[in-house]
């Protein structure tokens, strides 16, 4: 086990390049399954779960080859439609691997999936999606077991616009006889990029990032290289520490249309911001200002995946700000971490109230997910004195080497051991 230990009050400035968005390369490298041939994929993070996703491939027969930034995948040999339950709990993220298995090998067995717990996060809307194109799937002990003879296109309704949903349905759907359209799709940047990689492949899908997709099915793919779109979370999470430290940023290798709400919630907060083709300058305040009313909701409104941040940057703002989960009913766990260091935050159901304090102070914290457990390092770069921010083997899970990336504009935090306090 690892911690972080901070030096607050560091103001942090300078240019940061984003790295490939880690909720695009992972559909993205399931998706290679779909293909049955060899594809290079570039701007590939160093990240935890991606390198589960490569041991899942690996376990199935894929080979994985990797080059700097890169990553060349040959699903060709997949000898295996089983995904071992070792490997399925490691993440979330693993549960999209049921579209591209039932479209290459027409059967696939599989365990409920693991990964942070912020949420109950059914997958029903999967399985119903799935059925509809012609899947049975068997449930029995913690296990799905999904077989089709045939996969037929058709219309599937989505009632929430789920990512992972559109996404094994996207995936699962290109192997089907005709057309599928999905209504009321997630539009998350990530669902585009993965349609530019299918399409790359030889796919033929349309609509991503709208209303409605329309998938073609095909039995037709070549060999393809395809570059992830930068991780618009990692951008927010940069530009909330430069935030709350009192700094200036400027994010490199980003794309503002995909942060607009962030961007949007920043400047409400009182920061400058300035917007080009591919970069993204912030400059803080001397005082953050609090935003009101906070609600997160599926893209193209305020991501889920910002909240937790935003809420800590909330924590030292002038006057009091409300911020409403609506994805995820448990995504307050960091709250009572943060009220260690000092924080006014009162928690009802799913909605937080937080006022604002002059600053907050280090001490011992535990991260308890992801989002989490980086905005815990976000106060600790704002807070007086020494943080030590403990479990971070979350926070690898989306941010590559996350204290040395800080420590390039500034901040002072380092890796260590977690001591023994028994």
């Amino acid at each position: 086990m690892e911690q972080f230990r901070i030096c607050g009050e560091k103001k942090l400035s300078g240019e940061y390049e984003l790295t490939g968005a880690k909720n695009a390369v992972l559909p993205i490298l399931a998706a290679t399954i779909v293909t049955g041939h060899e594809s290079k994929i570039k701007s590939c993070p160093n990240l935890s779960d991606v390198q589960n996703m490569f041991t899942i491939l690996k376990e199935i027969g894929c080979k994985i080859t990797k080059e700097e930034d890169s990553v060349i995948v040959n699903t060709e040999p997949i000898n295996s439609y089983t995904i071992p339950e070792r490997l399925m709990r490691e993440m979330r993220s693993s549960v999209f691997l049921m579209g591209p298995m039932i479209a290459r090998c027409g059967k696939v067995t599989l365990s409920y999936p693991g990964g942070c717990e912020i949420g109950l996060r059914p997958i029903d809307i999967h399985l119903s999606a799935l059925r509809k194109l012609g899947v049975t799937i068997k449930e029995s002990h913690g296990f799905l077991e999904c077989t089709a003879d045939k996969l037929v296109g058709c219309k599937i309704h989505l009632d929430f616009p789920s990512v992972g949903a559109t996404e094994n349905v996207m995936m699962a759907a290109t192997a089907a006889e005709g057309e599928t359209r999905i209504i009321n799709p997630a539009k998350e940047p990530e669902i585009v990029d993965l349609q530019r990689y299918l399409n790359a492949c030889g796919a033929e899908i349309e609509g991503a990032g709208t209303e409605e997709i329309l998938i073609r099915g095909t039995k037709s793919y070549h060999q393809a290289e395809h570059t992830v779109i930068p991780d618009r979370i990692e951008g927010g999470t940069i530009l909330a520490a430069a935030a709350i430290t009192g700094g200036d940023i400027v994010l490199r290798n980003a794309i503002p249309e995909h942060m607009s709400m962030t961007l949007s919630k920043l400047r409400e907060a009182g920061c400058i911001i300035r917007e080009g083709k591919d970069f993204v300058e912030l400059i803080a305040p001397e005082k953050l200002n609090a935003v009101e009313m906070l609600k997160t909701q599926p893209y193209p409104g305020f991501p889920t995946d910002m909240q937790s941040q935003f809420l800590t940057l909330m924590t030292i703002a002038k006057g009091t700000s409300i911020i409403t989960e609506t994805i995820f009913e448990s995504r307050f766990k960091h709250v009572e971490e943060l009220m260690k260091m000092g924080a006014k935050i009162k928690v009802d159901g799913r909605t937080a109230v937080v006022k604002g304090v002059n600053r907050l102070t280090g001490a011992r914290v535990v991260s308890k997910d992801l989002r989490g457990g980086a905005s815990l390092v976000l106060a600790g770069l704002a807070a007086e004195g020494e943080t030590i921010v403990e479990n971070i083997c979350h926070i690898d899970r989306g941010y590559d080497k996350f204290e040395l990336a800080l420590c390039k504009i500034g901040a002072e935090i380092k890796r260590e051991a977690t001591q023994d306090r028994t």
